[in-house]
């Protein structure tokens, strides 16, 4: 599929669920869900595939699952291993907050992810407890460690810069590169749901890390639709990647769609802007046609330094 930009849109981001296991100060309310999806409004995993397939019959060929946290759906594992079965998938990757990861480890392996990206902002026990409200990070770095051993590599590790929290560990979380089984994505706080007010007040820019670590090696961007720019340690062998949606657009490259757990076709990330799938879908309309003709509406770019921010949650979007 091409958009009206000539951009071929290649990758389709899953939310298989808004619910969370944690509740991230910069992603969920502290009390949780307020206003939980009425379960009829929630697409079935019979929908959802369909509309995946569809997706997949156009030209997708990588999906990444998402969430909220993707594995507290039930027969969320059964389910991928069911679309990487699709013929055209090339890969399907899982963005988790690796908590049940480990319990479902092996699992996934066998229903075909082959990359995962874990989120997590902090190494230090106490601190992740705060900014989750309350997670483990023991679960998660175990779950790190068996992954590893299993052959996943490299590790994604996504961590959200907070100014005041976390930027003190920034030479830290860059010696996980230094063997190659990970790779670290520092990601700017986006303003976005409730957590706008939070990220006006701690943003920081990912300038800071080069400010800071001034011997980090500029590295060849290997994927142009990635939104990361990466970066070395001096003889590491892993990559630091900057991903900076507030400070720097990496929009003309875009090859990404969202699909929310309600059904939503999202087009860009940072605007309100949605189309209703499950109402083409339960209305019997044809699917391939009209996401056809949602992708030439696609944003040619968003505007986050004037625009007013979008008003759903993260774990409502999708990451």
């Amino acid at each position: 599929m091409r958009d009206r930009f000539g951009r071929d849109i290649n990758y389709l981001r899953i939310s298989l669920t808004d619910r969370c296991n944690l509740r991230c100060e910069y992603c969920m309310p502290e009390d949780g869900i307020k206003n939980k999806i009425p379960h009829e409004d929630m697409l079935s995993l019979e929908e959802l595939y369909e509309i995946t397939k569809a997706f997949v019959d156009l030209g997708i060929s990588k999906i990444r699952f998402t969430g909220g946290e993707p594995l507290v759906r039930y027969g969320a594992v059964e389910f991928i291993k069911k679309v990487n079965a699709l013929e055209g998938v090339r890969e399907v990757t899982l963005t988790t907050n690796g908590i049940m990861l480990n319990d479902y480890l092996d699992e996934l392996l066998d229903a075909g992810v082959k990359r995962l990206n874990i989120s997590l902002d902090t190494l230090d026990p106490e601190k992740y407890k705060k900014i989750t409200r309350g997670g483990d990070i023991h679960r998660v770095l175990t779950a790190i460690e068996n992954a590893r051993a299993k052959g996943i590599k490299p590790i994604k590790i996504n961590t959200v810069l907070i100014g005041g929290f976390n930027d003190d560990e920034i030479p830290k979380m860059l010696e996980m590169t230094r063997d190659g089984s990970m790779d670290v994505r520092f990601i700017e706080l986006m303003p976005i749901g409730e957590a706008a007010g939070f990220a006006k007040s701690k943003f920081i820019s990912n300038e800071e890390i080069l400010r800071r670590v001034p011997q980090l090696v500029a590295v060849e961007r290997e994927d142009p639709s990635s939104p990361a720019t990466y970066y070395r340690l001096p003889g590491g062998k892993g990559k630091v990647g900057l991903i900076n949606p507030i400070s720097c657009k990496f929009c003309t490259n875009c090859n990404r769609v969202r699909l929310t757990a309600t059904g939503k076709l999202k087009l860009c990330l940072h605007s309100n802007r949605e189309i209703d799938l499950k109402k083409v879908l339960r209305e019997g309309r044809d699917l391939q046609e009209e996401i056809s003709e949602a992708i030439l509406t696609k944003e040619e770019e968003h505007h986050l330094e004037d625009q007013e921010y979008i008003s759903r949650n993260m774990n409502q979007i999708g990451g």
